[in-house]
């Protein structure tokens, strides 16, 4: 079954907890590949030098499939985990959450560090705001000038969001569309070649 949507969050949001001196700063990110994941985390690391551990999560895909913690030094799945749990509460993707702790002096137990890196995700996410993203994928009209109103009213009416336009031999329209639209486009699309109209799917991996 296909998704069509996806919950993530709208910006960068900051959360901070603090337990037995030591400080746990949380910074959520909204992502949509690797390379983002590396530029943010990259960029804590020179930020925050002296701190103690630089602790994350992340979800990418609207199908929630792709997905990684780390516990930075942290004892195994005490740090990690925890951010990585608060984000699928929230059936959350796109999502990376750095958390990173200043040591306080004081060890807080395995118990203590789960609940203080979740506290601090969650602190990040509750001053963050949640948006649902509809999934789509690529579609290109080829079209003589002549039929340029009938292309217009099927973008109108299936809702493309138009990338760009190009305007040649051939008129050319590359725009995405909503995935749960591709089948009622396809079926017009069969019924415009006749009309020298010619769509072509690129679907985006």
């Amino acid at each position: 079954m296909e998704t069509d949507a996806f919950l993530t969050i709208q910006g960068p949001s900051e959360g901070f907890y603090k337990e037995k001196g030591s400080k746990f700063y949380a910074f959520a990110y909204p992502v949509n590949n690797e390379e983002d994941i590396k530029e943010f985390t990259g960029h804590l690391r020179k930020k925050f030098l002296d701190a103690r551990h630089h602790c994350y999560a992340w979800v990418l895909g609207a199908d929630h499939a792709r997905f990684r913690s780390n516990d930075d030094g942290e004892p195994g799945h005490s740090a990690g985990d925890p951010i990585l749990g608060r984000i699928r509460s929230g059936a959350l993707t796109n999502v990376l959450i750095v958390v990173v702790r200043y040591f306080g002096g004081t060890k807080l137990g395995i118990s203590g560090l789960i609940r203080a890196y979740k506290t601090a995700a969650s602190d990040a996410l509750d001053h963050a705001i949640v948006r649902k993203v509809s999934v789509t994928v690529p579609v290109r009209i080829i079209y003589g000038y002549e039929s340029t109103t009938v292309v217009m009213k099927l973008v109108d009416e299936l809702k493309l969001e138009i990338k760009n336009r190009v305007f040649e031999h051939n008129c050319i329209i590359e725009a995405e569309i909503k995935v749960n639209l591709i089948d009622m486009l396809k079926k017009r699309a069969g019924l415009l070649i006749g009309q020298g109209i010619e769509v072509e799917f690129e679907r985006k991996l």
